[in-house]
């Protein structure tokens, strides 16, 4: 029990600084500017002052003073609460990684001489990857003699693409690359 909260405590500090080292963001101290324009919490101009003077001011508050714009002239910085900006773009960027759709890349192998049936058997693989979302890599492998016959792999290779030609579009056309021929597939995008 002890054990997994100091490991969560862990995980919550390095996630902390991967996020403060990701932004490179300079607080209180860090801040080495003569000049310097505030905003206060609020969102409401101060104007234009010393950074000592902002540090008094966000102290005032128990706030932090932070550079949101270092490349303004003068720089900007504003007065907020450094942990709990910090904890909301963490919060932000955990949705948007959860939001987002990974595709995979799913391979399929045929040989050179594949029968009716186990071509099917593919194709039918292949239907249920591309409804799933995903890419399909399809590929020959050319052993010993084989390598003279790279026509006949060319045309099973377009033969498989004109199968699924109704819920998919080529990526990338089949190229003999080294022993392997190699096509792409992807799914139709809807429209």
């Amino acid at each position: 029990m002890l054990l997994s909260v100091i490991l969560l405590q862990i995980k919550w500090i390095l996630e902390v600084l991967t996020i403060s080292s990701n932004k490179e963001l300079q607080i209180n101290e860090e801040i080495r500017d003569k000049e310097l324009r505030i905003i206060d919490s609020e969102g409401g101009q101060l104007g234009i002052m010393s950074a000592s003077q902002a540090l008094d001011l966000a102290a005032e508050k128990n706030l932090d003073l932070v550079k949101i714009a270092p490349n303004a002239q003068p720089p900007v910085c504003k007065i907020m609460d450094y942990g709990k900006y910090r904890f909301e773009q963490a919060k932000k960027e955990k949705e948007a990684r959860k939001n987002q759709k990974v595709i995979d890349t799913k391979e399929i192998r045929l040989s050179l001489n594949i029968d009716t049936h186990d071509f099917n058997t593919k194709l039918n693989h292949a239907q249920k990857f591309i409804k799933s979302g995903d890419r399909i890599k399809v590929s020959i492998r050319f052993r010993g003699r084989e390598m003279g016959f790279s026509k006949q792999g060319l045309d099973t290779m377009e033969r498989f693409a004109t199968e699924l030609a109704d819920v998919c579009i080529v990526e990338k056309q089949p190229k003999l690359e080294g022993r392997s021929m190699m096509m792409f597939l992807a799914p139709k995008p809807n429209k």
